[in-house]
């Protein structure tokens, strides 16, 4: 038998995520509890037991209140967030073959600022200048999107005057008004859906908008529409660089509305930020490899043109206005001897001429 206990309430095992900075603790049936640290799944404690069915009733019921329950029962699984007195959480319970599990990420309460985090301030800062146009952050699951896009929110807050609504599902960063009035609603809490939402958003006088995540026709025509008209969108896509984005972006349009769709992205759109976490090299932590995209004359004639094939190559020569490939940034980070030439590789785009790199 295990020495390891079975703690009953889910604070014990997610006061030790922050302790030890884990981004995500999976509490699961049929296995043993896990967090994800500097990008690696692995057991929390060797030799641990598995997690029974029974226990993890007992581990949803020390948080998950009436409304989730009843939404679990229902159809199968909740979305929540959940906070403690060490951090904020993001939820997520499910029922699957073997019975229930969680896993929660965990979202800083403290929010970092551009300088904190490293990102290029000097040319970000632009961007949440802007007063309307649309505002991309893309990367995959757990690539740090709503750290880079709550750095820019506060930024905003602390240097503007006016009223910046998001829609987020659930609320991750909680802000706090300094030069701004903050309005955040919760999908599924406050509003049926992000399209219901941002329908409602354009009535309350916003001057800044974020959409948390931008997954359908609807929502995307509608933030599109809204950077258009004088809004300054700030939006999520699971893409990994610019190009992609643009392309997801435009391909969910019937194709008798591509052509006006593009005209209306190449002029709204302000910028396009891709990132992914890289673990280091030393094994203790992760690299943030950045892809920046700036809507230049070139840029927006190619996406009205719709060959965004060709954007890498401007990327190139727009490196004076701070945008920069994904594959220049994780040369560089390869080069400061932060990653490893395996990492580099795997996550290159252009792998033939990363492989030529390598080894030249």
């Amino acid at each position: 038998m295990s020495e390891i206990p079975f703690y009953p309430h889910v604070d014990t095992y997610l006061n030790m995520a922050v302790e030890y900075g884990s981004s995500d603790i999976h509490l699961t049936t049929g296995y043993p509890p896990a967090w994800r640290r500097h990008g690696k799944l692995q057991p929390i404690w060797e030799g641990s037991e598995e997690l029974t069915a029974d226990q993890l009733e007992i581990l949803i019921d020390s948080f998950l209140d009436a409304k989730g329950r009843a939404r679990l029962a229902e159809v199968g699984d909740a979305d929540y967030a959940y906070q403690n007195e060490h951090a904020r959480f993001r939820a997520s319970v499910v029922r699957h073959r073997l019975g229930p599990g969680i896993v929660f990420r965990v979202v800083e309460t403290n929010i970092r600022s551009m300088d904190d985090l490293k990102l290029p301030k000097t040319f970000l800062t632009p961007l949440c200048q802007f007063h309307n146009g649309l505002i991309l952050v893309t990367g995959s699951v757990g690539s740090g999107k709503s750290t880079t896009m709550a750095a820019m929110l506060d930024y905003i807050n602390k240097n503007r005057e006016d009223h910046i609504l998001t829609l987020e599902d659930p609320i991750e960063y909680v802000h706090t008004p300094q030069g701004c009035h903050i309005t955040q609603r919760e999908i599924g809490e406050h509003s049926e859906s992000f399209a219901s939402a941002l329908k409602a958003a354009l009535r309350e006088d916003p001057d800044i908008i974020v959409v948390g995540e931008m997954r359908n026709l609807e929502t995307i025509q509608l933030a599109v529409t809204a950077a258009e008209t004088g809004h300054l969108v700030l939006g999520t896509l699971h893409t990994g660089n610019a190009p992609r984005t643009l392309d997801r972006l435009l391909d969910v349009f019937p194709i008798d509305q591509r052509d006006q769709i593009r005209i209306m992205v190449a002029e709204s759109l302000r910028g396009i930020i891709s990132q992914q976490l890289v673990p280091l090299a030393t094994g203790d932590g992760r690299a943030l490899a950045l892809e920046i995209l700036v809507n230049t004359p070139a840029v927006g004639a190619t996406i009205r043109d719709g060959k965004t094939f060709m954007l890498p190559g401007i990327m190139q020569t727009g490196k004076n206005v701070g945008m920069t490939t994904m594959d220049d940034s994780l040369k560089k980070l390869y080069v400061e001897g932060k990653i490893t030439p395996e990492e580099l590789l795997m996550r290159a785009e252009d792998r033939t001429g990363m492989k030529k790199y390598l080894s030249s």
